[in-house]
């Protein structure tokens, strides 16, 4: 196991799995709620809440388009994914989390409503951020377990990565594509800090 320079071994599971797994789950549940007032108010929430490229009043929708979905469809297609890798993103403790989801957040957002040509919605940016993270992370921070990690999710989840490229009109490849360079950002910077010396 490699160690960080304050004698800390990097983890590959969360320091406290049971609070990381009601963080998630409540997450989790906390969309459903969402998508469930959407289909009451006859989509006026995912309307008002989606991102619209290049509008300036369109820029909310970088903060609100990840919370909602299209129909429970594309939900439940997200659902799954998104409570494994953002349980285990949370590895560093849930301070770390907030700060690589919010980078992922953030810079999905920014990408698509630069390039989409069409309105957004979805979670789905910010679960290929946390599964690019968690792929890069170990390769960056030099840790055998974590390496270990991303190959056994490329394993499992790997068929994922083609939607990073434009194959489907009805999906924003461009969120898939920004949410993944903001999980490698983020995994360059939590590995750049976990070097650092307790206290520098």
């Amino acid at each position: 196991m490699t160690a960080l320079p304050d004698g800390r071994p990097a983890r590959v599971l969360p320091p406290a799995p049971g609070r990381a797994a009601v963080i998630m789950l409540l997450f989790t549940a906390a969309l459903w709620a969402i998508e469930t007032l959407d289909q009451a108010s006859g989509g006026m929430i995912d309307a008002a809440g989606a991102i619209y490229p290049r509008d300036t009043g369109g820029l909310a929708g970088i903060l609100t388009a990840p919370l909602l979905h299209g129909d429970f469809v594309h939900l439940a297609a997200n659902s799954v994914p998104f409570l494994v890798f953002g349980f285990l993103a949370m590895s560093g403790g849930p301070v770390q989390w907030f700060a690589v989801t919010a980078t992922i957040w953030l810079v999905s957002g920014l990408g698509v409503w630069l390039t989409s040509p069409s309105p957004v919605l979805g979670a789905s940016g910010i679960v290929f951020g946390w599964f690019l993270f968690l792929l890069t992370r170990g390769f960056y921070a030099r840790n055998g377990r974590q390496i270990l990690l991303a190959v056994v999710l490329f394993l499992f989840y790997g068929s994922l990565l083609w939607g990073v490229l434009p194959t489907d009109p009805r999906v924003s490849w461009q969120g898939h594509l920004f949410g993944a360079i903001g999980g490698v950002v983020a995994a360059y910077w939590v590995a750049k800090a976990d070097r650092l010396p307790s206290g520098a």
